[in-house]
């Protein structure tokens, strides 16, 4: 693939959510304190993990795995856009985009595939119980979550590999606020079908495979609760994967929503809104979902904060 770009680009404009000045400080303090309580739900949640040897299963392992995703997902948005609306300034490095990109590209599809192995455990734990701890071995669990990082390594670095390839014309304003794959490739003025083409078979293929595993476990969930004669057996069965189900739930319905309302409007600024959603409120809210819900978590955030006072 032959690499090249404009040499006199320097960098970008993200233009971001409001050109108002009376807003910022609303937006500087709305997300700062989003960005916080991402990083400490998402940090607690894997200390009380690592401390708690009743924790240690392939569940709460695939858990520990989504939460420190979820804080390098948030870390490559946020931050940034707090320093441009701290200093003023809507500038960003052709060479910072690019990577900003490229991390952006890896976490979320990280954040797919996890919710999917972690569908796959909660397959094998209540469709499959006696045969779990075979199924769902240490080294197995291993190979699933390095997988998910090859995998998402590679479409990450695919994809910041055709767009180092493209020129780019004199408007460089991006409106968004942050380098959205999509906003960074309609600012260029060189043929961009090859891109196009990459962009929505890497779309269909790394979001609709995931997705159809997860919906095929969950069906096959279901039909085995149905099965279960008592209704107390039938809500502990449900209630081990109930969190799971939510989180799923959350990151595919913003993600839909985010594309559904794009195609709608044609507004760069709604998608920009409507993506905060997947980027910095579902992230937020995942460690919430699974220590209000999951008595464990709860007794294992209770004794980690209790040991600390």
């Amino acid at each position: 693939m032959e690499l090249r770009n404009n040499t006199r680009i320097s960098g970008f404009l993200l233009l971001g959510f409001s050109e108002d000045p009376k807003m910022q400080p609303l937006l500087y303090g709305l997300f700062f304190s989003m960005y916080l309580i991402t990083m400490l739900g998402n940090l607690l949640i894997i200390l009380a993990i690592l401390s708690d040897s009743h924790l240690h299963t392939p569940m709460y392992f695939f858990l520990s795995n989504l939460s420190f995703v979820d804080i390098c997902f948030t870390s490559t948005t946020v931050p940034k856009m707090l320093v441009n609306i701290q200093t003023q300034s809507k500038i960003i490095s052709y060479a910072g985009c690019i990577t900003q990109m490229y991390f952006f590209l890896l976490f979320v599809e990280l954040d797919n595939f996890l919710l999917a192995v972690m569908a796959y455990d909660r397959f094998a734990a209540i469709c499959h119980p006696l045969h779990y701890t075979v199924m769902m071995n240490r080294p197995l669990c291993m190979l699933l979550v390095l997988m998910s990082w090859f995998v998402s390594v590679l479409h990450a670095l695919l994809q910041s590999l055709m767009v180092l390839r493209l020129s780019f014309c004199t408007d460089l304003e991006i409106p968004h606020f942050f380098c959205e794959l999509n906003q960074v490739v309609q600012l260029t003025c060189s043929d961009t079908f090859l891109n196009d083409l990459v962009m929505y078979f890497a779309l269909v293929l790394l979001a609709t495979v995931p997705l159809a595993g997860i919906l095929y476990s969950y069906s096959k969930i279901a039909s085995s609760i149905r099965a279960i004669s008592s209704a107390q057996g039938k809500y502990k069965a449900f209630s081990t994967c109930a969190s799971h189900l939510s989180v799923v739930s959350l990151f595919y319905c913003t993600g839909l929503g985010v594309y559904l309302s794009s195609a709608a409007t044609h507004s760069s600024h709604s998608s920009a809104t409507a993506s905060v959603m997947y980027t910095v409120v579902t992230p937020m809210l995942n460690p919430f979902i699974y220590s209000l819900r999951n008595k464990d978590v709860k007794r294992a955030l209770k004794r980690l904060l209790e040991g600390k006072l």
